[in-house]
């Protein structure tokens, strides 16, 4: 019969054994391709992101790290396959924001973000810009925000649908300022630009890439939704600025892994992606997507994780948006 003393050593020797091994096995990483899946159809900005930062890892780590784009559910069908992924460094993700903090507030999905993923560095993001019909009155945000206050429940914007990152950054905004507007929600932000053009409906929030080619070509830009200017439109003022501290919206693409994956594999996974988006051929191609490099290391990147999760689930559960 084992008694306590004898079943505490044997406990300690396997644990002891486990992480020896669990070591020896991180530091022989990677010995054999790895996949990266990509939530989205190939040709978009994540996918680029994805590939090139795979082929930079591959060069790099000596294996192939092997793009498998896996469609559906807008990321939660790829979501919940990393999410049952064994945590070996073998299985990866490129995610976006949506995926992590609105569509686990929107639907009932079969992982838990904040608990099922280990981030490792947030790549690049991509923040918004309030656009409008030259024609419409407003200038400015502080312009802007009397207008719609003097017509509560007046004035339309444009989004990208319901739910959309670019409908919960006006949503937030709405919130922030106390204002009232008509949502008109469109299927994907080409439609919602053509609409805005043709001044149909007055403005719209988009993602700078979408903007950035009828900005003072078409459409007015009024302001951006990171903390800091965009560098494409330096005299665009941010929202922050204008008014409203730490406002931020921004969309973004990260490497994570299965919650578990080993910490040497997440530690150096995140220096290497520190190291690509400093390629100068990386970071020609993520100008022509119109997304800024970010390049954090893995602490950096949770505590995004975590702010973003927050403020989504509380702007969605304030207005009760539904899909």
């Amino acid at each position: 019969m084992t008694t306590r003393r004898e079943f505490t050593t044997l406990a300690a020797a396997a644990l002891a054994f486990g992480a020896s091994s669990w070591r020896a096995s991180a530091a022989a990483w990677p010995e054999r391709p790895v996949k990266l899946i990509v939530p989205f159809a190939p040709g978009g900005n994540t996918d680029g992101i994805g590939r090139l930062v795979g082929q930079y890892l591959s060069t790099k780590l000596g294996q192939p790290f092997v793009v498998e784009n896996r469609l559906g559910g807008g990321g939660i069908v790829a979501s919940e396959a990393v999410a049952r992924s064994a945590p070996d460094g073998y299985t990866l993700m490129v995610a976006a924001l949506p995926q992590i903090a609105i569509l686990p507030v929107l639907q009932q999905t079969n992982y838990n973000p904040e608990r099922d993923f280990a981030p490792i560095s947030n790549i690049a993001s991509n923040p918004f810009c309030l656009v409008a019909n030259p024609q419409f009155e407003p200038k400015t945000i502080k312009e802007f925000v009397e207008y719609v206050k003097a017509r509560p429940g007046k004035v339309a914007y444009a989004s990208g649908g319901t739910g959309s990152v670019s409908h919960l950054t006006m949503v937030l905004f709405l919130q922030k300022a106390g204002l009232d507007m008509i949502h008109v929600p469109y299927k994907g932000g080409a439609p919602a630009i053509s609409d805005v053009l043709a001044n149909q409906v007055p403005v719209y929030f988009g993602n700078l890439s979408e903007g950035l080619p009828h900005a003072g070509k078409g459409l007015r830009p009024l302001a951006v939704s990171g903390l800091k200017r965009a560098a494409k439109l330096p005299d665009v003022p941010t929202i922050a600025e204008s008014g409203y501290p730490g406002f931020r919206s921004e969309t973004w693409n990260g490497l994570i892994a299965p919650a578990g994956t080993p910490e040497p594999i997440i530690m150096l996974l995140a220096r290497e992606a520190q190291n690509a988006v400093k390629e100068k051929t990386i970071l020609e191609r993520f100008d022509t997507y119109g997304v800024d490099p970010i390049g954090s290391d893995a602490a950096e990147f949770k505590r995004t994780m975590a702010e973003d999760i927050a403020q989504w689930r509380m702007a969605i559960q304030v207005a009760n948006i539904k899909i």
